[in-house]
């Protein structure tokens, strides 16, 4: 039977990634994992680790090339948000080696990662996304008009973990941590990102009710819709969902359709979502697997399997789909030897 080894790089605490994968490989082929620090937890359940440079590094992409040649790595899956444009500009080079990044293209990322662009994209395709600024003086000239009210979320434009995102009731409070967010991005991991505007780094937004709804939505690796996994957020940890419920709902899942449809990511693509009453509000896309896949996993879809089933050239990938309402799990933590 056919080999597969897929390295997962900036792999950090994400071990049922790694141990969904080798599950999914059912022992032909090997993961490999990658972080800058030797110490990161999901190291352990590779089958190979390795430690690398920091991905802003001069000689990050030649490392990387290093570990596929030597491993004979088939596909790379980026963990990490701030790795994603730089691996995306690199994903022929890795071609002409044998390696697939399995990432979307650079326009698609750049849409993702910068939330003022996602915003773009969801009002041109008539999708609902919370009032948002760019322009602080804009903002208080509209909340002087009563066109926006309070309460109001600040966060930066180009964010990572829900770094920097702060909610603020009154003018005061608006300006203040307006304020503090620009100091804290001038010194933040988002500092190399947001310097490439910093007059318009900090996006401030209106902030929805409702239910809270994470969603991934899965397309093949040519950007064509395969379907849409949601889950119900029931608790949020450091800007990670830590409990969730699976839910099946035509109404959102349409939303997904939409969006795999206008945007034509590769592969799954993690998405927030509130719903107010009849309303669906989009929110922000991550373009990669989020924190809330192990639900979906656990709840019946295993996007690792069919990861597997596509990087191999196949399609049967319907017996991977078994997806069911009503889910409920929970993350914990646990203690491992990284001795």
């Amino acid at each position: 039977m056919e080999r597969i080894n897929i390295l997962f790089t900036c792999a950090g605490r994400r071990n049922y990634l790694i141990n969904y994968f080798k599950e999914a490989l059912q022992g032909n082929g090997i993961v490999i994992a990658t972080d800058m620090q030797a110490n990161a937890p999901a190291l352990v359940d590779a089958d190979i680790s390795v430690t690398v440079p920091s991905i802003f590094s001069d000689n990050y992409i030649s490392s990387l090339k290093n570990i596929c040649i030597a491993h004979k790595v088939d596909a790379i899956i980026s963990l990490n948000d701030l790795e994603l444009p730089i691996l995306s500009k690199h994903k022929n080079e890795f071609k002409k080696i044998g390696t697939k990044i399995i990432i979307s293209d650079e326009l698609v990322i750049d849409i993702a990662f910068d939330k003022w662009k996602t915003y773009q994209f969801l009002t041109s395709n008539k999708l609902l996304s919370p009032k948002t600024y760019i322009d602080l003086s804009e903002t208080l000239k509209d909340l002087e008009a009563n066109k926006i009210n309070f309460p109001l979320v600040l966060k930066p434009r180009w964010g990572s973990a829900s770094i920097g995102v702060d909610v603020v009731e009154n003018k005061e409070e608006l300006m203040l941590s307006y304020k503090l967010l620009e100091i804290k991005l001038s010194r933040s991991i988002l500092n190399s990102a947001s310097f490439v505007d910093i007059n318009s780094a900090i996006l401030i937004q209106e902030k929805v009710g409702g239910k809270e709804f994470g969603m991934d939505i899965l397309n093949d690796f040519d950007g064509n819709y395969y379907g849409s996994f949601i889950r119900e957020k029931l608790s949020m940890r450091c800007g990670e969902t830590d409990k969730a419920k699976s839910i099946i709902s035509t109404e959102i899942s349409k939303i997904g359709e939409v969006v795999s449809e206008n945007l034509r990511h590769i592969g799954t693509l993690d998405c927030d979502v509130f719903v107010d009453g009849n309303k669906i509000y989009v929110l922000e896309f991550n373009p990669r697997f989020g924190g809330g896949y192990p639900f979906s996993h656990e709840a019946g879809i295993n996007t690792a399997a069919i990861y597997v089933e596509w990087i191999k050239g196949g399609n049967n990938i319907d017996k991977f789909n078994n997806y069911r309402d009503n889910i409920v799990f929970s993350k914990c933590d646990r203690l491992i030897s990284v001795s």
